[in-house]
């Protein structure tokens, strides 16, 4: 839960099954996972059907990039809060993230610590 006691409503974007399972597991306790889908063509349908408050997208998708996932995303939804995730832990990977527009670009490896206080921030930031 977040500080006005609101569970954030979140869309989780990632090609990999098992991540999606993973990540759904590890927020479902204090988050509405509302969606996931696996590439970016489908994150924009569902942003605009499920209304989350917070977007979890993995930067290396099949069809578009997160970076432009991303870029799109921001422009044309201003309440969803997007947070990039990647494999890579590198500082040329966070400075195109946020100048795309993610308020946050995690490593995947760090996810379990990291990404559920990174979406509270995000949800009342």
């Amino acid at each position: 839960m977040t500080a006005d006691g609101l569970r954030p409503r979140v869309l989780l974007v990632d090609d990999y099954p098992g991540m999606l399972t993973s990540l759904k597991r590890l927020l479902e306790p204090d988050c509405d996972v509302v969606g996931g889908v696996a590439d970016g063509a489908a994150a924009f349908g569902a942003v605009a059907a499920l209304l989350p408050d917070v977007v979890v997208l993995d930067l290396n998708l099949p069809d578009i990039g997160g970076l432009e996932v991303c870029r799109r995303i921001r422009q044309t939804n201003t309440h969803a809060k997007v947070i990039l995730v990647s494999a890579m832990d590198d500082a040329v990977v966070r400075e195109r993230g946020l100048a795309a527009g993610a308020v946050a670009v995690l490593a995947k490896y760090q996810l379990g610590d990291v990404l559920l206080p990174t979406i509270q921030k995000a949800r009342v930031g």
